[in-house]
């Protein structure tokens, strides 16, 4: 029997091994297959200053225990904390995870006995008690609380529980989040809905999702036929080839106007299966109960208004069920999805992606120009380029493009995307959104110009990509694929709006009013997948059009994280003015379509007059704020005064530690070097951002140590072996004097291996070690000024 003295000496770990882990295999639960430990839920969100990012990680959310009735359904979580805490002390972190996974049942331990909260409590019953260890529920106890919470029928069982697919290789791992949109949605049709909407942000896997949705109704025998619908070929074919390849040969493409009656799952475009004319209407050519499922794609865009194309199917085949999956649940004009389908069934938002760091963070650059916000006024009697005179009026921001084309502006825009690009990256993959097809073939050639030897080493380099070009469609699977270098920028009108995978793209360039959420919701979509492989990681939107006006407007959830990344031309940025009247960019498109006749004119200069960088504050409001001020927040924050800075340096063995817990939060002293000097070791950028403390160069600490005479009670070889490493720091820092690899480098080498230097020389590693300390609390005496 161990002792309770004992008992706090051990580690969570060993709480968990010795007394937690056992007390619920003994309730009944399979270790293999319902218990799964240390299980992330979020990777935290990534923070980004400058032009590099880290996660901050210590927003990471991991649950100790999730307990599962079935693979893929979770109904419990249980917080482990060391003896040292109370038996409730992790309730409230556990509470916080069931909430995530938005089970009933969470539970704390410290390895003494168990704390619960119950979310269904019968009547009488307390919400949270506390009971012994070896009074765990048992596993039927906690799935009858689930299906009470979630309210399952008995009926509805069998579906509820019916596998996820799994991989043989083993493959991905669906993501909380889908997880949860897949119950509840599995859950939804179970209890008799037919009607079911899932609301996901761009970027968050909804074919992912749809897939393991689908895959489980037709194993289960809930469902036989299913139509996927989308509205766009690369949607279908992305969809064929990826996510839902596990299908095989029961699944297919409609085409040549023809539903091929021995498959059972098909992917199609609405525009193959229907159309204007009757003959066009394919759909019809089967019984209404052909297929029992409908899932349509991106149904924001007229599904459900009364006289879509899209409405006509799923009215034909009303006895099916149908899913509506969308990025965007209302427009600001109707609500139609939500009016066709109902409530969602769950969502998940971009502002709740972009916390959890599953979505990229963005920066917004908002640019002004003259001829935008003051508006132009030709002079009376002036011509346009073929020789008609202008009309006698003002034109603003919203005839740009669209009713007036000034060349000066076009090619102002494309030389700023291209300082922007050659200050960063200049293949980084950019999308440039145009009013319509005519501005993005200007655009094109403006950025061709801009691009200089660029677009000359590779014809590529920019391509207009828009519905009615043959060339540029035939390159839009290039843009995307991560391993295809070109092109590089894509110009476009409505195209790339939707859908279109684009992981790698980093910049997005509004050149293009925009009044609808909608629209603007999937526009920064397209930028909002992460892409380790390829290191991007945040994505940046340049805003020509006060489109991005839109992130203030309530119905938008996700806002910017906006990072300055100072080019060599870049002035520094002001603050932020506040929002002006009419900053609504309210248009009714009237005029100015494709094909419009428009009023073009070189000989009008055009300037920018205002450029801003806005960042999201802690609050959600907008502000501006430096590198070095989001860095002395973050380390006061976790040490108040320099005294604790100091405490807590001096009594570190490893100084490394120190550095590692502060890029937890986000911040990466290489990056602040980089901005105050690089001559400035951690501990000197550490005083000075945070404390105001004069910062002294390695080489002048080292040099300090040096002039003491510190090394005189040391023989000689442990004094060469010392200087050396007093050299190290100076050259590099204080990692490497801390490395277990330093004594393989020169000069160390010539002075004999890592173990005789430690053995031979110093008397072993426990009189090395300590060396190193003194060496550092002589290099990092500090006399504080006020």
């Amino acid at each position: 029997m161990m002792s309770s003295k004992e008992k706090k000496e051990l580690s969570e770990t060993d709480v968990c091994r010795l007394f937690i882990t056992p007390a619920i295999t003994t309730a009944g639960w399979d270790p293999m297959k319902q218990i799964r430990q240390e299980v992330t839920l979020t990777p935290g969100p990534i923070i980004v200053r400058g032009n590099v990012s880290s996660r901050n990680k210590k927003k990471k959310k991991f649950a100790d225990y999730v307990l599962y009735w079935e693979p893929g359904v979770p109904v419990a979580v249980v917080e482990a904390k060391d003896n040292n805490h109370t038996v409730s002390h992790g309730i409230q972190q556990a509470l916080g995870y069931a909430e995530i996974l938005e089970v009933p049942s969470a539970f704390s331990s410290n390895g003494d006995a168990f704390a619960s909260h119950n979310k269904v409590p019968a009547t009488g019953e307390d919400i949270e008690t506390e009971f012994a260890l070896e009074a765990f529920p048992p596993p039927q106890d906690l799935w009858k609380r689930y299906k009470s919470f979630r309210g399952i029928e008995d009926q509805a069982e069998e579906l509820v529980v019916q596998p996820y697919y799994e991989a043989a290789s083993g493959g991905k791992e669906p993501r909380y989040y889908q997880v949860e949109a897949i119950n509840r949605t599995v859950e939804a049709v179970a209890s008799g809905q037919r009607r079911v909407l899932l609301v996901m942000a761009t970027g968050t896997g909804k074919t992912y999702t749809t897939f393991q949705i689908i895959w489980r109704l037709w194993k289960a025998g809930k469902v036989k036929r299913i139509l996927f619908l989308a509205d766009r070929n690369i949607l279908v074919d992305q969809t064929l080839v990826n996510d839902f390849k596990p299908f095989g040969s029961v699944m297919t493409k409609i085409k040549n106007r023809k539903i091929d009656p021995s498959y059972e799952i098909y992917l199609g475009l609405y525009q193959a299966i229907t159309g204007p004319d009757e003959e066009d209407k394919i759909f019809r050519n089967v019984s209404r109960e052909f297929f029992d499922m409908i899932v349509i794609d991106e149904c924001h865009r007229g599904s459900a208004a009364d006289d879509s194309a899209w409405r006509e199917i799923l009215d034909y085949f009303s006895g099916a069920v149908q899913v509506g999956l969308t990025a965007t649940p209302k427009e600001t004009e109707y609500v139609s999805n939500i009016t066709y389908f109902g409530e969602p069934v769950y969502t998940y938002s971009l502002k709740q992606g972009i916390e959890d760091g599953f979505l990229a963070p963005y920066k917004v650059v908002r640019i002004d120009i003259d001829k935008d916000i003051h508006g132009w006024t030709p002079p009376p009697g002036m011509k346009d380029d073929l020789g008609q005179e202008i009309e006698q009026r003002e034109y603003n921001q919203k005839d740009m493009d669209r009713i007036l084309v000034l060349n000066q502006r076009t090619k102002l825009v494309a030389n700023r995307v291209m300082q922007y690009l050659r200050a960063t990256d200049p293949y980084s993959k950019t999308i440039i959104f145009c009013q319509d097809i005519d501005h993005a073939e200007r655009m094109r050639v403006a950025i061709v110009n801009a691009a200089g030897q660029l677009a000359l080493d590779n014809p590529k380099y920019v391509m207009r990509i828009t519905g009615d070009s043959v060339e540029g469609k035939a390159e839009l699977d290039n843009f995307i694929d991560p391993e295809s270098k070109f092109p590089v920028i894509a110009t476009t009108s409505e195209l790339l709006t939707t859908g279109v995978d684009a992981k790698t793209c980093k910049l997005i360039v509004l050149d293009k009013t925009i009044s609808s959420m909608t629209i603007f919701k999937q526009i920064i979509g397209r930028g909002t997948r992460i892409d380790e492989e390829n290191n991007k990681w945040f994505f940046t939107i340049m805003d020509f059009k006060k489109a991005t006006a839109l992130f203030r407007d309530p119905d938008f959830d996700g806002e910017p994280v906006v990072i300055y990344e100072p080019g060599d031309d870049d002035d520094p940025v002001p603050p932020d003015p506040p929002p002006e009247e009419g900053d609504d960019d309210d248009d009714d498109d009237d005029g100015g379509g494709e094909g419009a006749i428009k009023i073009r004119v070189s000989n009008v200069p055009a300037i920018i007059i205002a450029e801003r960088i806005e960042y999201i504050g802690p609050d959600g409001t907008l502000i501006t704020e430096s590198y070095k001020d989001f860095t002395r927040k973050q380390i006061q924050s976790e040490y108040a005064s320099l005294d604790q800075f100091l405490y807590r340096w001096n009594g570190a063995k490893k100084k490394q530690a120190i550095i590692e817990e502060l890029e937890e939060y986000g911040i990466v002293l290489e990056n602040l070097a980089a901005e105050i000097g690089k001559e400035y070791g951690d501990f000197d950028l550490i005083c000075h951002i945070a404390y105001g403390q004069p910062p002294l160069t390695r080489q002048e600490r080292a040099y300090k140590v040096k002039k003491r005479d510190y090394f005189t009670k040391y023989g000689e070889q442990a004094r060469a072996v010392l200087t050396a490493l007093l050299d190290k720091y100076a050259d590099e820092g204080v990692g490497t004097l801390e490395s277990a690899k330093v004594l393989r480098l020169d000069p160390f080498k010539a002075m004999g291996t890592p173990v005789e230097i430690i053995n031979n020389i110093f008397g072993g590693k426990d009189k090395f070690d300590n060396a190193i300390q003194e060496l550092e609390q002589e290099l990092f005496k500090e006399e504080k000024t006020a």
